[in-house]
Formats: structure tokens, sequence, C-alpha cells
């Protein structure tokens, strides 16, 4: 059975869902946040956070109707460039 990668809750009385980012716990490898047009672009708004069912996940609030772009943005494995 394939999980849902983004799941939102119904609409709120104040006219706001809740939208939920959820990846796998160990793809991609390293840490993992979601970027937006909800939070400026900002890598360190909404980091993807580890959860008991091995999954890793971030969550915002936005009202109804709110066109989300967005990107994971994952830690680079390859480490420093050596200059050589």
């Amino acid at each position: 059975m394939e999980k849902k990668l983004i799941k939102t809750t119904k609409p709120g009385r104040d006219g706001t869902i809740r939208v939920t980012f959820t990846l796998p716990i160990d793809e991609p490898g390293g840490a993992v946040s979601v970027v937006g047009s909800f939070n400026d672009w900002n890598p360190f708004t909404h980091p993807l956070r580890k959860r008991a069912n091995r999954t890793r996940s971030a969550a915002v609030t936005v009202q109804v109707g709110t066109t989300l772009h967005f990107r994971y943005l994952a830690e680079s494995r390859s480490g420093a460039d050596s200059g050589r």
C-alpha cells in the first residue's frame, strides 16, 4: 500500500488548512527540509523531523485555496569541493 506524501486537513473555522509533507525516513539520506512560497524558500524554517512510523515530516498552515510552490531540499552527500 502506497503512503500519501502530502496530506491536508479539512478547513478550520479560521479558513486555514494544515499541509503535511512526508518522506520515508531514509530516502534521501541526510537532512531534508521543505522550502517554498509559504516560508520564503528558507531551508531552516521547516526541516523534516523523524517520526515513530519510520517517516519524517513537516507541516505548514495556509489559507484555503492557496497555491503552494515547494521543493524538498536534501543535504548534499558529496561534501565540500576539495579544489583539486
